[in-house]
């Protein structure tokens, strides 16, 4: 009896060591090899229709071809490539939205959610005969190369006004740029969900930051005209200088401010990639970081952009569109960049 009592409770003790280094070996799995793992489920349930909508080549065009607006033809038919998720079961559809929430923080998905979730709103508004197909399920999924932790392969989530892009190497993330998140409308102005804002802190401390300039730091800041809009399509996003005054030039509440701005858009990432971007915008001196900014306050709605350009990074800003309901500058895209290129193409 004691025999099998030994043998009982080694056994038992056997299996439990077990099941505690397989635990410590899931906990000690990379944010990239997380994705390769997911990457790989999901791509396991495609169909041969699926898998050639959804799959690329590694150095396919396509990989730097990206875009966060709508893409639609002259009859609203969609024009991006990738797999839609209206194309997807509800397991694929699930394992998808998996995918993205590895690639981001439980902030950045829930907003990445809530842009979606606008095209709800938007269809409401607009109608079904408006210039463009609205619709939450047209989300795209591609992947380019073979998920691996042993070598270079990449994954895209994007539809209007959300780019998702992923590049990795060897179990790790070397990019995850561009990302892009547009909110139209910026702040919902009327019905039951008044007052709603996807994005609120990308205004609000950019805004704290203006109303802190003094004269003479806002002759620096101020720029005469708006900034262009977000470059798509390339994965270049040639900006030139920086113009607007540097961080090193601000005080050291300022500074604080700007700082949480930059924070505000890595912290969509999850915090291990949001900490490894953020110590490249270390590395390469905060005190280069560039802030410059533009307001029409003539026009109504007081129409503005601003633009974070630092050595290694740079965040794009715009409130210039009138929503769908036509009230003025209530329509944002709001971009973090990598340079000189997303990709991991830089070198």
């Amino acid at each position: 009896m004691r025999s099998l009592l030994s043998r009982t409770t080694l056994l038992a003790v056997v299996l439990a060591a077990l099941g505690g280094a397989l635990l410590v070996a899931q906990t000690n799995k990379t944010g990239g090899q997380k994705m390769a793992e997911a990457a790989t489920k999901l791509a396991g349930t495609f169909t041969p229709e699926q898998k050639k909508a959804a799959h690329f080549a590694y150095d396919d065009e396509h990989r730097t071809t990206w875009y966060f607006t709508p893409v639609q033809g002259k009859n609203k038919e969609s024009l991006r490539k990738g797999l839609r998720m209206d194309g997807l079961s509800a397991a694929q559809k699930t394992a998808m939205l998996d995918l993205l929430k590895l690639g981001l923080s439980a902030k950045g998905f829930e907003q990445a959610s809530g842009i979606m979730d606008l095209e709800t709103y938007l269809l409401e508004l607009e109608g079904p005969n408006g210039a463009m197909t609205r619709n939450p399920q047209w989300y795209f999924i591609s992947i380019f190369g073979e998920p691996s932790n042993t070598g270079a392969w990449g994954w895209r989530i994007e539809g209007h006004h959300l780019s998702v892009n992923f590049t990795l190497d060897k179990g790790e993330v070397v990019s995850a740029t561009p990302m892009v998140f547009g909110i139209n409308p910026a702040e919902i102005k009327a019905g039951p969900k008044k007052g709603t804002r996807v994005v609120p802190e990308v205004e609000d401390l950019a805004k704290e930051l203006i109303a802190s300039l003094t004269d003479d730091q806002k002759k620096i800041a101020a720029q005469a005209k708006q900034f262009g809009e977000i470059q798509e399509k390339q994965a270049n996003a040639t900006l030139g200088d920086p113009v607007g005054i540097p961080a090193k030039d601000l005080t050291a509440e300022q500074k604080k401010t700007l700082r949480k701005l930059v924070e505000a858009y890595a912290n969509r990432l999850p915090t291990e990639l949001a900490a490894s971007e953020l110590k490249k915008v270390d590395a390469a001196d905060f005190g280069k970081v560039h802030f410059g900014y533009c307001i029409e306050e003539k026009k109504e709605g007081k129409p503005y952009t601003y633009r974070v350009h630092g050595p290694s990074f740079a965040i794009e800003f715009l409130n210039v569109q009138a929503d769908a309901a036509k009230n003025p500058a209530n329509h944002i895209h709001s971009g973090w960049r990598s340079l000189p290129k997303d990709f991991a193409l830089a070198k």
